[in-house]
């Protein structure tokens, strides 16, 4: 079967590969939309993870069940089924040892696909203990919508989860592509009374208001942590949450923090061996600043929920998408999309 791969760092290209086996507690899935994402280029073009070759890429999609292994209960061949990017092994002492599932086998090791086992980007993929990972694509959701559920919408509202915001609280979000984006809007879900946003892009600034926040704050007319203070009378936000950036980030959110408020990362560093914390914006680390990192649960109650929001217009991802190719042909085109971001460029997709 074709695949679109990781060579090596820096380098992708199509290759052909066995098509994959299957458990008794596993599926195999065909694609049915997919779609490139930002960490696929810190994997590729950074090296974040270290090297991979020929290791199918992507991570984020729907598609149509092909078969079952036979202890699978809840799901038959033609189920059409949205696949989250998260799939740990729910069968481990760890994760009844309290451990989150995201990392019952060591850290990160519930992102399995196109880290430690082939991704999505292919004419077929597997999935690890469908019972436990997979969830029926609910009729009358659309395939825009159901393919940001999987990384999107589940890791930009567990950035407010992380961030733990009460009711009327002021928070920044800082990074307002894909995943930024959602976490706007997970922080107006959880009861926000103000929203600051930290972009630049029109687009991405235009929808961040779609999503409820109430201003922008733009990088480009001077220092963010400057602004915000500025913005709350000098207290500083309740709540920061960091969805994109470099490592200089974290630094900007412990300083814009308010004493005895939390930050919530759900951004990926890709590069360097340490992350800034700054002394005096950490109260020479006493200022009961709280920071919280984490990747997204996964698995089906996880997507059920995240399904939930879009059924009962609570949230439309569908919005984020800004580019449609049909064919698997094109899905070097898209990621390429997401490593240039033009100025017009959220999320691009491909539809089969």
């Amino acid at each position: 079967m074709r695949a679109f791969a990781m060579l090596k760092i820096g380098a992708t290209g199509w290759i052909e590969k066995e098509k994959p086996q299957m458990g008794p507690y596993d599926a195999l899935v065909e694609p049915l939309v997919l779609a490139p994402c930002t960490s696929d280029i810190h994997t590729v073009y950074e090296g974040a993870l270290g090297e991979r070759n020929n290791l199918t890429l992507g991570h984020e999609a729907a598609g149509k069940i092909v078969a079952v292994g036979k202890e699978v209960k809840d799901f038959k061949p033609g189920d059409r089924v949205i696949v989250p990017a998260i799939t740990p092994d729910w069968r481990t002492v760890q994760i009844q040892d309290g451990v989150p599932a995201c990392h019952s086998e060591g850290a990160l090791t519930g992102w399995k696909f196109s880290n430690i086992k082939d991704g999505v980007f292919a004419e077929l993929f597997h999935v690890n203990d469908a019972d436990m990972n997979l969830a029926l694509m609910p009729d009358g959701m659309s395939l825009e919508q159901a393919v940001m559920l999987p990384d999107m919408v589940t890791t930009g509202l567990h950035g407010a989860e992380l961030a733990d915001i009460s009711f009327g609280a002021t928070v920044a979000v800082i990074g307002i592509g894909p995943v930024g984006l959602m976490a706007v809007a997970g922080a107006k879900l959880r009861g926000a009374g103000r929203i600051l946003a930290v972009g630049s892009r029109k687009r991405c600034a235009d929808l961040a208001m779609t999503y409820g926040a109430t201003e922008i704050i733009n990088y480009k007319n001077g220092d963010i942590v400057q602004q915000v203070m500025d913005a709350t009378r000098g207290l500083g936000a309740d709540n920061v949450i960091i969805a994109g950036g470099p490592a200089s980030v974290l630094t900007q959110a412990v300083d814009m923090v308010r004493p005895g408020g939390s930050i919530g990362n759900v951004n990926y560093f890709g590069e360097g061996d340490v992350l800034p914390v700054p002394r005096l914006g950490w109260a020479c680390g006493m200022g009961h600043k709280s920071i919280k990192g984490g990747l997204t649960p996964g698995g089906r109650a996880r997507m059920e929920r995240m399904a939930a929001l879009v059924m009962n217009k609570r949230l439309d991802p569908g919005l984020m998408v800004t580019h449609t190719f049909k064919g698997l042909e094109h899905l070097s085109e898209a990621l390429e999309m997401m490593h240039h971001k033009s100025a017009d460029v959220i999320k691009p997709i491909v539809l089969l």
